[in-house]
């Protein structure tokens, strides 16, 4: 009997394997394609992190370079060769804006954050910082109903510079002469989870020097 089921099992054998070169050759391409892909998406994935990679060295080295002139308006003229998109480019405008402040140059300031603040490509707490950056640039130079509404959209909840922002509006309203509305917009500002040390004091001062307490009612 081994000699009958050897041969049996030789014969299965053979079966399977006529079965399996079949299915290779029917379906194999398949695993060939898969295996391109998957090599070709690393070496893509790899590429794209060098070029990245590259691109934020580049960038970096052109704002350092910059930022080495000797002279602010020199600084706001190389930061405005600086080739960048998105966050990169309002990162550029934010540093031109702040040599031309340096420099006195604050028409050129607010010109360079209002490209940043108008860019509605860029992510939403770049343009807010630019709004209220130009804001504090511009100061009596623009109307007081323009400035606040400028304002009261980044005084929102959860907004990144909403201390900030309340600070700015409490200003408006004591340049106004109403007392009352500055320090209720004070004490909001120092109430605020983002508020720093810093902006804490100078809102507990302000609000005692227009004659309120910075805790109280």
């Amino acid at each position: 009997m081994s000699n009958p089921e050897s041969f049996i099992d030789e014969v299965t054998e053979e079966v399977r394997r006529d079965r399996l070169f079949a299915l290779l050759r029917r379906y194999g391409w398949i695993a060939v394609v898969l295996v391109v892909l998957i090599v070709a998406g690393a070496a893509w994935n790899e590429w794209r992190k060098a070029r990245e990679t590259a691109q934020a060295r580049a960038l970096g080295d052109a704002i350092l370079s910059a930022m080495e002139k000797d002279a602010p308006e020199d600084r706001v003229q190389a930061l405005e060769r600086i080739d960048a998109e998105t966050e990169a480019a309002a990162l550029a405008r934010l540093l031109a804006a702040g040599e031309a402040l340096t420099a006195g140059d604050s028409a050129t300031a607010a010109e360079k954050l209002e490209q940043v603040a108008s860019n509605a490509a860029l992510p939403a707490p770049y343009r807010q910082l630019a709004t209220l950056k130009r804001v504090m640039v511009q100061g009596g130079e623009a109307p007081v109903e323009q400035r606040r509404a400028a304002l009261e959209p980044l005084t929102e909840a959860g907004a990144p510079f909403r201390a900030l922002a309340l600070e700015q509006l409490a200003l408006l309203k004591v340049e106004q002469g109403e007392s009352g509305a500055a320090i209720d917009l004070l004490r909001q500002a120092r109430q605020t989870s983002t508020a720093t040390a810093g902006l804490r004091q100078r809102a507990g001062r302000l609000i005692v020097a227009l004659g309120g307490t910075p805790d109280g009612p």
